[in-house]
């Protein structure tokens, strides 16, 4: 039975012209009912990786050639593969490194430990060839116990910085299993794993003393395995640098194309969605996709921006499209990276590319286009029957509230025509939902708020069995509803995120979530 508040809706809609004769008998968002199918928290998943570089002991035929030995003290370590480890072994004091591959500031390294002896530090550094400025980062050892992680960096031959950045290292945490350094643009963290989740063990902020964004060390470092031994040895059982899916995923937003409908391309569905680092600069912008009738997220690529000032940007919260009467990629982008420098400013940017930007390590050019301040999540589309371009974003105007934008043209020249709501809100988007385009936003308010388009007056919330969230955690998730076309066995999915941040970091920290599938139907 049709509600009343449906009904007044439909008559309000159909009184302002909004809603045509021919989807009339088409439901409302607040008429369907979201069940949640499934759940998942990636956490350095290795089926969410894209490689880089590996040191594989176990494949390695040619030694001297495939991954070159340095000897950086007078006495040199013994350096052997037996077993399918790599042993790096010395009576005295030594200091070695082992090349094994190029450098990304927004991969993942891992180090896989077998066993260790005597007393030593292991981990890895990023260097040019000459040595003459360097990035090392260390995990300090007595016998089989961690008892320091070090960060050591040197510019143009002089030494920048030298201090440990160890944050929580358990009593007695063991120095066997993976060391995973996330390499985060500005700022970095280490992991141990040794049995569950990874534990985060160090973390330092670094852009303002070296900034491994500036575009000439992707080009001129690499990375290698560094060992410095007082006495004793290490057994080494690998050694990866990849793009990964990191501990926590959010800002999920579905890639469309330029009038807002949905990229449904090789059968998937596309999205963006924040790899989680730590604080607000340390995040990346990742690209999934997935057959919207099963749960197979699958990890596609990495989007970096390039403002054309030497200097790659992971911004994140954006929202890509595939403009098709340029034949072009083109979005819009939140500029957190400007917390990593109190110089810049917080903006959203437009960006754009000729390459396909879903697909490996991408980078988009990205320009300022005049909206400065607090704002963030922007959900862009041309609105054909208006002429306009319409940016759907959040301002915080006593706390975030979406409010619309619009120009005539899709990177310039933006106006606020309607908002902002009366309600908090985050990951605000614009979907049609039986060919009437709606907004959607979460909110703090434990509900998720749907208004009309384009006047942004609440019409209902979102209904779902089983909310991403429990009675003490936050709210504020994104809605990502998306309508599927005829053939499917349910006609919406919603693709959100929960936030809970990862446990054991210190200070201020936005490293939620775990993803949660939802299939809606109209009853």
């Amino acid at each position: 039975m049709v509600s009343l508040r449906r009904m007044a809706f439909r008559l309000f809609l159909i009184a302002l012209g909004a809603l045509p004769l021919f989807v009339q008998g088409q439901p409302a968002p607040g008429d369907i009912n979201f069940t949640r199918q499934g759940v998942r928290r990636f956490v350095f998943d290795d089926q969410h990786t894209l490689p880089l570089a590996a040191l594989k002991p176990a494949e390695v035929i040619g030694m001297s050639s495939m991954y070159p030995v340095s000897h950086h003290a007078d006495t040199h370590a013994q350096v052997t593969i037996r077993r399918d480890r790599l042993l790096i072994g010395s009576d005295t004091e030594t200091r070695t490194t082992v090349w094994f591959g190029g450098f990304n500031p927004f991969a993942t390294y891992t180090l896989e430990v077998a066993s260790s002896e005597g007393e030593g530090a292991v981990g890895f550094e990023f260097a040019d060839a000459g040595n003459a400025t360097r990035f090392a980062v260390m995990v300090l050892y007595r016998g089989q116990h961690i008892v320091d992680v070090k960060l050591a960096i040197r510019e143009a031959g002089k030494v920048v910085a030298s201090e440990s950045i160890a944050t929580n290292i358990a009593p007695g945490a063991m120095l066997q299993g993976k060391i995973i350094l996330q390499l985060l643009g500005s700022g970095l963290t280490v992991y141990t794993q040794h049995d569950g989740l990874p534990r985060p063990i160090a973390q330092s902020d670094f852009s303002q003393l070296l900034d491994l964004r500036a575009k000439r060390y992707l080009q001129t470092f690499q990375s290698r395995v560094s060992v410095h031994l007082k006495e004793g040895a290490v057994a080494i059982e690998g050694a990866a640098a990849a793009l990964t899916g990191g501990m926590g995923l959010a800002d999920i937003r579905a890639m469309t194309y330029e009038d807002g409908s949905p990229l449904l391309d090789r059968g998937r569905l596309w999205y963006t969605m924040t790899i989680r680092g730590r604080a607000l600069p340390h995040h990346v912008q990742g690209v999934f996709s997935m057959d919207p009738t099963v749960f197979d997220l699958r990890f596609e690529g990495v989007i970096v921006f390039d403002r054309a000032d030497g200097i790659l940007r992971n911004e994140v919260a954006s929202h890509i499209f595939y403009d098709r009467r340029d034949s072009v990629w083109r979005g819009i982008t939140t500029g957190f990276s400007a917390y990593a420098d109190p110089k810049e400013h917080k903006q959203l940017l437009a960006v754009e590319s000729m390459k396909d930007p879903r697909f490996g390590f991408s980078v988009m050019q990205a320009e300022p286009f005049g909206v400065v301040g607090d704002i963030e999540d922007p959900h862009i589309l041309y609105d054909a029957e208006a002429g306009k371009w319409r940016i759907l974003t959040c301002e915080h105007i006593d706390g975030y509230k979406a409010v619309l934008l619009e120009s005539t043209s899709w990177n310039k020249g933006y106006r606020r025509i309607a908002g902002p709501v009366a309600h908090n809100s985050t990951g605000t988007s614009i979907q049609r939902i039986g060919g009437v385009p709606y907004c959607f936003s979460g909110s703090s308010e434990r509900e998720i708020f749907i208004y009309s388009y384009p006047d942004l007056q609440e019409v209902g919330t979102l209904k779902m069995d089983l909310p991403p969230w429990d009675g003490e955690s936050g709210t504020r998730v994104w809605p990502n509803v998306v309508e599927l076309p005829p053939g499917y066995p349910f006609r919406y999915v919603a693709l959100m995120m929960d936030r809970f941040n990862y446990p054991g970091l210190v200070g201020p920290n936005w490293t939620y979530g775990a993803l949660y599938l939802y299939h809606g139907y109209v009853n």
